[in-house]
């Protein structure tokens, strides 16, 4: 097959070769040590750092990091695999959010020298990464940002609050967006990226946020006080930040895409399982009319997801701007991951209801996708700029 310029079209699958052989390896990873404890650990909201550890071990954190760093050198196509075979297992655990969101603001725009002291931990688990970018009055405005990091010799001195900071509670360093210049104009120009330890002076993480779903993510209020953090924490240039987070958010909300797709194929392969097996007036759920067309409409709005989703997957492997696309993505995937749950916890009747099914907990955890990584209404704003509107 060829483009329209003639030139080829290269096809990932990421079902054959070594792709497969990493895909059955995390899946035994998953059914080992994540399905067993899943349970508990959303009762607890947090995920052990044993856990962490022995991911991190496996070589399933960050694997696209570079050798030199303690990576294994992968391309995407192994962070896919990763997000797709969680979502599938109803396991929404934060190592994408860790690995494809967060550390590769280090990789892309650290120095050698914080690469060399950060990157390790991010690869063996022994660091964990957060970002911080919402604030109690800025969320998808980034230019409202209040956290201000003022100048201090070789120190920043950051104060502000940040709020719904998932992996905040339990995270190693945190990626802060915060204002060095706040009299820049525009705004967006004094946005700069600074690493604060845990630890630091004046850095306190705040009470644990309890959420309608994705229970088992821990996810905190953030307070600097006249924090003190090294300049050498600088990530990129001073008054950069917002660059940097614009260049990176392609690949966040690809993430995303790439979770709601693989949890609505699983809703949907469980409804159809209960929905054929579950009797009543006589016959199965699923051969009631009404039933078999709604199962079909989900059937094809998912193939049309995973048909559009796979080649934007190859178009970003591939290294091309594709920040419409993904906004649609990101906006029609997580609507229909939403749509699809309502639909399937219909079919399950009074037993969708229950937490002993798994359609429950999906149901609830699927909600915040079409906010989080940019809410459906940010994405169509993106995409009627980007299509000139």
């Amino acid at each position: 097959m060829k483009k329209p310029g003639g030139d080829e079209i290269v096809t990932i699958d990421l079902n054959s070769g070594d792709y497969k052989i990493f895909r059955d390896a995390f899946r035994k990873f998953i059914d080992k040590e994540i399905l067993p404890c899943y349970q508990q650990w959303e009762e607890e909201g947090l995920v052990p750092r044993e856990a962490w550890l022995k991911c991190g071990s496996q070589g399933f954190l960050c694997p696209w990091v570079e050798e030199q760093y303690g990576g294994s050198g992968t391309d995407f196509g192994y962070s896919v695999i990763i997000a797709e075979e969680l979502a599938r297992a109803g396991t929404h655990v934060m190592f994408p959010l860790h690995s494809d969101i967060v550390v590769p603001y280090i990789n892309s725009f650290g120095t050698p020298e914080q690469k060399q002291k950060w990157l390790p931990g991010c690869v063996s688990g022994e660091i964990i990464a957060a970002v911080a970018m919402t604030e109690p009055d800025a969320g998808s405005d980034l230019s409202a940002l209040k956290t201000v990091a003022e100048k201090d010799g070789d120190h920043y001195v950051l104060n502000g609050a940040k709020t719904f900071i998932s992996g905040g509670e339990h995270c190693d360093l945190v990626i802060v967006a915060c204002k060095t210049d706040p009299k820049a104009n525009p705004p967006h120009r004094g946005i700069s990226l600074i690493v604060v330890e845990s630890g630091a002076p004046g850095f306190q993480k705040g009470r644990r946020l309890h959420k309608m779903g994705l229970k088992s993510q821990d996810t905190v209020e953030l307070f600097f006080e006249n924090c003190r953090v090294p300049a050498a924490n600088l990530l990129g240039k001073e008054g950069a930040g917002f660059i940097c987070l614009m260049q990176k958010l392609q690949q966040e909300r690809l993430v995303a895409s790439i979770s709601a797709q693989a949890l609505a194929e699983k809703m949907l392969k469980e409804a159809m399982d209960y929905t054929n097996g579950r009797t009543i007036f006589g016959k199965p759920v699923s051969r009631f009319q009404h039933n078999t067309f709604k199962l079909v409409e989900m059937a094809t709005e998912i193939e049309l997801g995973r048909v559009f989703l796979e080649r934007l997957i190859e178009d970003h492997m591939e290294g091309n701007n594709v920040v419409k696309r993904v906004s649609m993505a990101k906006y029609w995937i997580t609507e229909m991951a939403n749509r699809v749950a309502y639909q399937c916890l219909q079919l399950y009747g009074g037993y969708g209801y229950m937490e002993e099914y798994p359609i429950c907990r999906d149901y609830r955890d699927v909600r915040v996708q079409n906010i989080f990584a940019g809410a459906t209404e940010v994405m169509k704003s993106i995409i009627a700029k980007e299509l000139g509107l």
